[in-house]
């Protein structure tokens, strides 16, 4: 992407250095031109000088919020830096804003590439903690969930990815470690009307099913499962420390009792614990009432529900409509 002017980038392709000199000139004590600092950071971003880089974009951005190129210069930046999250945030903004820019959507993709495998480098700090993150699937006659055992997670440290035929979650944890969780599903989802949110005890990850169909598993073939990022000399198999997932899983359910759901949250709480709790004639008659009636009747009773077929009883204000 050429930007025309003084300062294009095939002047700074040329001769990074000198456009750099050139641009400190220009630019003065004073750098408030937001265009020429974005150039100024592109100079940076050729001479791997990503830190100064991403300085200059972000002034350039308080100069001038609506200055894509600024959210470009900062993605790219924090990518060389290895912060693939904060890079596809900005990446990803800057495209919503213009998709016709050249650019965005290959650092995107080469973003959400290396959340799912990257790894990072290892440092000398032998005081890092490593911390080993559960992850849990069920599944509902219309949607898969998944749930990640992580408590009190920030909403600007998780990133959830849908696909078609491919999840991709990347946390960033307490310790600063980044877990990712990318995994190849065995049939394939709506990634439009697929969604997640963050308690205080998991993140839930929802995802439309195409078709009412019972997942034999989560994972089909090619799958990438579970890439966890751990500090070093402490990696599963090198460590001494075995954890109690039993507890783990025990004590969550705990603090998920005594959370308060309303609404939808908590009518959906209600059936599970019903499903849950139920004898198989309960789940039985669940499962058949539920698909029968496209999702309008939920009974438990099988002795009724056994010997007829479920009639749709929508409510009184939505009509039945088939497709």
């Amino acid at each position: 992407m050429a930007t025309s002017g003084r300062f294009s980038d095939r002047f700074i392709d040329e001769d990074p250095q000198r456009a750099l000199e050139e641009l400190n000139a220009a630019l003065g004590e004073k750098a408030d031109n937001a265009e020429w600092l974005c150039q100024r950071a592109y100079a940076y971003i050729l001479l791997k000088d990503y830190t100064k880089a991403i300085e200059d974009a972000k002034k350039a951005h308080q100069l001038q919020p609506g200055l894509v190129l600024a959210f470009l210069r900062i993605g790219i930046a924090e990518y060389h830096l290895h912060n693939f999250i904060t890079a596809h945030e900005a990446l990803t903004t800057g495209k919503e804003l213009d998709c016709s820019i050249e650019g965005f959507q290959t650092w995107i993709q080469h973003c959400e590439n290396k959340m799912a495998t990257h790894i990072p480098n290892q440092t000398s700090d032998s005081q890092s903690t490593t911390l080993f993150v559960k992850h849990d699937w069920y599944q509902t006659e219309s949607q898969v969930v998944v749930t990640i055992m992580v408590k009190n997670a920030k909403k600007e440290d998780v990133t959830v990815i849908f696909g078609e035929r491919e999840l991709t979650a990347v946390v960033k944890l307490p310790s600063g470690e980044d877990y990712c969780l990318k995994v190849h599903l065995l049939h394939p989802v709506v990634p439009q009307q697929s969604t997640y949110r963050i308690l205080s005890t998991k993140i839930e990850i929802k995802m439309k099913k195409t078709a009412a169909v019972q997942w034999e598993k989560l994972q089909g073939e090619g799958t990438l499962s579970n890439v966890k990022h751990f500090t070093p000399n402490q990696y599963p198999s090198s460590s001494h420390y075995t954890r109690n997932w039993d507890m783990v899983v025990g004590e969550i359910k705990e603090e998920e009792k005594s959370e308060k759901l309303e609404g939808d949250a908590a009518l959906n709480k209600l059936f599970q614990q019903i499903y849950s709790d139920g004898s198989d004639e309960v789940k039985r008659a669940m499962n058949k009432s539920f698909m029968e009636s496209g999702g309008t009747v939920l009974s438990t009773n099988w002795m009724d529900v056994g010997k007829r077929k479920v009639e749709m009883n929508p409510p009184d204000d939505v009509e039945w409509k088939k497709y």
